[in-house]
């Protein structure tokens, strides 16, 4: 009887353990599901997220502007980048020796991240004013891409360009003045309505978001109008996604993940996101820094974050902010339409 027992005891024992090892195991993977579905939503290869890409870009004052560059080891195409409103060229590039002032936004670092990593050489030019304008300053910006593609000798190299918002505008003006092989238009529909399109155009992509029910109509009367023009166009919809509690810190680097949390919980309380953590607003529209001084020692010595939670915020609503998200796409279109 003893024996037997004992044997009953060795045989709960290990379907004790198996029990544990199993739910261990569920656990960790699910962890990893988890994580490897947050880096999915900026299109990054989950063997591949671990990128060796350094930012070490130039700068140089040109013209009146900034402008700031990285050239990876054989470049494939030249790439450039042109903001928003509000935008500087210091906004892609972290902070670093060779960029002190630089800001290095989730978005438009990543963008860069991406573009090195599959060995576009990318420039990044300051605006003169606010926003762009598009009389001279085309002039300008187009001898400075011109002069600087010749000083480090990449004419043989295809030229590509992406511009958001009053960026895209520029760009889709830019583009009659210069020879892109491709351009990307993000949350803006260009200015096709005011200007010759000619059949020489560059073949175009938009990327934006149908919550902006009047852009999303003009992108589709733009299309139109330049598929007409026989040059080839497509289009990528950006839509709203929920926050979680460690988005934050998984896209701003420095940010530590408990205080990615306690802003996820107090987004919560406030009643700025919903149950499923979608943002219930836009992010420039919700009040979450009036909210945010009611926990003094949040971020209290972290105001350099501001832009960059506010930005995650507005691209988590999805109307209208520069994203990340797409940029797989948008880097295979630019490669798809080389010559």
């Amino acid at each position: 009887m003893l024996r037997r027992g004992n044997k009953q005891k060795h045989r709960l024992l290990i379907l004790s353990l198996i029990l544990i090892f199993s739910a261990i195991f569920l656990l960790l993977s699910s962890k990893g599901k988890r994580l490897k579905s947050r880096l999915a939503l900026s299109n990054v290869k989950w063997d591949s997220y671990q990128s060796s890409v350094q930012f070490h870009p130039t700068v140089e004052f040109r013209n009146g502007t900034d402008v700031i560059w990285q050239i990876p080891d054989l470049p494939k195409a030249v790439l450039f980048l042109a903001h928003g409103c509000n935008g500087r060229a210091v906004n892609f590039w972290d902070r670093s020796l060779s960029c002190p002032n630089c800001v290095g936004l989730p978005e438009e670092r990543l963008i860069v991240l991406h573009a090195l990593a599959r060995k576009f050489a990318v420039l990044t030019i300051s605006s003169a004013g606010r926003c762009w304008s598009f009389g001279e300053e085309r002039v300008i910006v187009k001898n400075i891409i011109s002069w600087w593609i010749e000083k480090n000798k990449l004419q043989k190299l295809p030229l590509v360009a992406l511009g958001a918002s009053s960026g895209g505008y520029f760009v889709s003006a830019l583009a009659t003045d210069m020879r892109f092989s491709s351009i990307t238009l993000m949350i803006s529909e260009g200015l096709f309505d005011k200007m010759d399109i000619p059949k020489s155009y560059p073949p175009t992509i938009f990327v934006h978001m149908p919550k902006d029910n009047v852009r999303m109509r003009a992108i589709s009367r733009n299309m139109q109008a330049l598929r007409q023009k026989g040059i080839d166009v497509a289009e990528i919809k950006c839509m709203e996604f929920p926050l979680t509690p460690s988005l934050l810190s998984d896209k701003i680097p420095g940010l530590d993940e408990s205080v990615s949390v306690s802003l996820f919980n107090l987004f919560s309380e406030e009643g700025f996101i919903d149950e499923s953590g979608h943002m219930r607003n836009d992010g420039r529209a919700t009040q979450w820094k009036i909210a945010l001084k009611k926990r003094k020692t949040l971020l209290s010595d972290k105001n350099e974050w501001f832009h960059h939670i506010q930005e995650e915020l507005n691209l988590a609503f999805a109307y209208h902010e520069m994203t990340s998200l797409q940029t797989v796409q948008i880097l295979n279109w630019f490669e798809s339409h080389m010559s």
